[in-house]
């Protein structure tokens, strides 16, 4: 049982006791605290459910588009910043962070490559010399071999100080990271368009509601605080 619940109830049990009782100040009190309690309830409800005649409740849903506008913003202000970029293709020194390809070059299909070899080799003076030993197809068995050699040389290259550096220099280019900064921005609106008003809510509603509960708690404290200065007032 949650906060908002408890402190309704023990409001609601109080205004019961007060009313049954004909005690005036544990009525007022109770009564006055269960109003501070049922209305903090309904406005923290209203902020992510339509009620039907409540003009402005379920703001969340409804301001949908805004929220996701102020993601966008919030990501690519705070962290997706033209410096934020600077800083991380740059280690504490501000040396050439080393990239490491090499899980991106095992992927690589290298058979073009080889394809464009034998072919070069074909249009070039070779070409009668290739024909007598069985033509392009004794090339073949140099396929794999050749492929690996070259996976091994590429990489190589790319962990090399010398190309990352160059790599580096190339992508603080203006141009270059405003262009990164468009494909950063494009990939989070387009999975902020895969979010749903439910989605949003509930994402929302989780973050803050449980906190947002102690609104309905002190509201209950500080209503029955009211009721009973007004109860004691009436009283004198």
């Amino acid at each position: 049982m949650n906060k908002s619940i408890i402190t309704n109830l023990i409001a609601c049990l109080a205004t019961l006791i007060g009313y049954i009782t004909q005690q005036h100040l544990i009525f007022t009190v109770g009564l006055f605290a269960l109003s501070g309690a049922v209305t903090n309830w309904l406005a923290i409800h209203m902020l992510f459910e339509k009620v039907p005649g409540l003009y402005g409740s379920g703001v969340i849903p409804a301001r949908f588009e805004d929220f996701k506008l102020a993601i966008r913003q919030l990501m690519m202000e705070q962290f997706f910043t033209k410096e934020n970029i600077d800083r991380f293709l740059s280690n504490n020194s501000g040396s050439a962070v080393a990239i490491n390809l090499n899980s991106v070059i095992e992927k690589v299909d290298l058979t073009p490559a080889f394809d464009n070899l034998v072919s070069v080799i074909e249009t070039s003076s070779f070409a009668p010399m290739l024909e007598m030993v069985g033509g392009a197809a004794a090339l073949q068995p140099m396929k794999e071999p050749f492929i690996e050699k070259m996976k091994v040389s590429i990489q190589d290259i790319t962990q090399s100080e010398q190309f990352n550096t160059l790599l580096r220099d190339e992508l603080e280019q203006p141009n270059m990271i405003e262009t990164m900064q468009e494909k950063v921005g494009d990939i989070i609106e387009k999975r902020l368009n895969e979010l749903t008003p439910q989605l949003v809510k509930e994402i929302v509603q989780a973050m803050i509601k449980k906190h947002l509960g102690w609104l309905v708690v002190w509201g209950g404290i500080f209503g029955g605080l009211i009721g009973l200065i007004a109860a004691l007032t009436n009283n004198f």
